[in-house]
């Protein structure tokens, strides 16, 4: 894991290639206005960290309890709790949002929060931590947890 924050952080260092601009950038045509795709988030109460202080401005300061979810692609166990815990989030109706971090590409923000093992997900209120869990929990358990947090 050191060597890929090591890596990570080498790579960050390096200047960005621009995009081509001028008469030698390849032909893009525009996209069509209608309902192709949307950019808003729209009504979701899941959303993935970008960065720390993506992580501070929409967990740490906001005013709704948020669930974290510490997770990573190459975990199994990770990828049966995450669209668990997303629906059981989502029956909660917006009282609740849930966030989702790579701990692969926020290292910093793992080790700040001592995750120690994945999934690891934290009940944050008023940017503390209230309460936590390792390890997959069946829907009850997680209702039970989401209804603590929310002081239902």
């Amino acid at each position: 894991m050191a060597q890929r924050l090591v890596l990570r952080r080498l790579l960050s260092l390096t200047p960005r290639a621009l995009p081509l601009q001028g008469p030698l950038a390849p032909h893009v045509p525009p996209v069509p206005l209608g309902r192709a795709f949307s950019t808003s988030a729209g009504c979701s109460s899941t959303f993935n960290v970008q960065d720390g202080s993506d992580f501070q401005d929409r967990v740490v300061n906001n005013p709704k309890p948020v669930v974290v979810d510490f997770h990573a692609q190459w975990c199994g166990p990770c990828k049966i709790l995450g669209p668990r815990l997303e629906k059981m989030v989502a029956k909660q109706e917006g009282k609740v949002l849930m966030a989702k971090v790579d701990i692969d590409d926020h290292t910093d923000l793992a080790i700040e929060y001592e995750v120690s093992a994945v999934p690891t997900v934290l009940a944050m209120k008023n940017g503390d931590v209230v309460d936590k869990f390792v390890g997959i929990k069946d829907e009850d358990q997680l209702e039970a947890f989401l209804k603590k947090l929310i002081g239902a």
